[in-house]
């Protein structure tokens, strides 16, 4: 925060009769503040007041879902005559090749609250690959904050 101190004029919306405090880009760029950023303020006591950056991550938590994904898969596989059966444990057994497969949909099964600290220890656990990773890149890879939109 900074201890710079500015004096504003609160102004009168000429239609509603709202007060607006217009803080000028000087304003802006020494509190870290952008347009439509939400303002703490703290009454000094003294006919003064003091604001800051909300900190909006206090109104947010983290959820994981656990879900299954289902496909509908085929598979193509030659038989002797009168051993149809035998198909099915070529497929169990993994030795045959994929045909087609058509997604089904998505089930969640499960969802719970979970510390961020949580996450990126599952995030590691689920993703060996990605644990020499900062923390900010596991966030931005596999978390979706509030009111991101995933392009499929």
């Amino acid at each position: 925060m900074s201890n710079t101190a500015w004096t504003v004029t609160l102004e009168e919306d000429p239609i509603t009769g709202d007060l607006i405090l217009p803080l000028s880009d000087e304003i802006l760029e020494g509190t870290n503040l952008s347009i439509g950023d939400t303002i703490e303020w703290e009454d000094l006591g003294d006919g003064s007041w003091a604001f800051k950056k909300a900190d909006k991550s206090e109104d947010k938590e983290w959820v994981m879902v656990d879900a299954l994904v289902s496909y509908r898969m085929r598979y193509m596989v030659e038989v002797p005559k009168g051993k149809a059966e035998w198909a099915l444990d070529t497929v169990t057994m993994q030795e045959a090749k994929e045909f087609s497969q058509e997604y089904l949909g998505e089930q969640i099964f499960s969802h719970r609250v979970v510390t961020k600290e949580e996450a990126l220890e599952i995030c590691d656990k689920d993703n060996e690959y990605c644990k020499s990773w900062t923390s900010d890149h596991k966030v931005d890879t596999f978390f979706t904050r509030d009111g991101e939109k995933v392009k499929l």
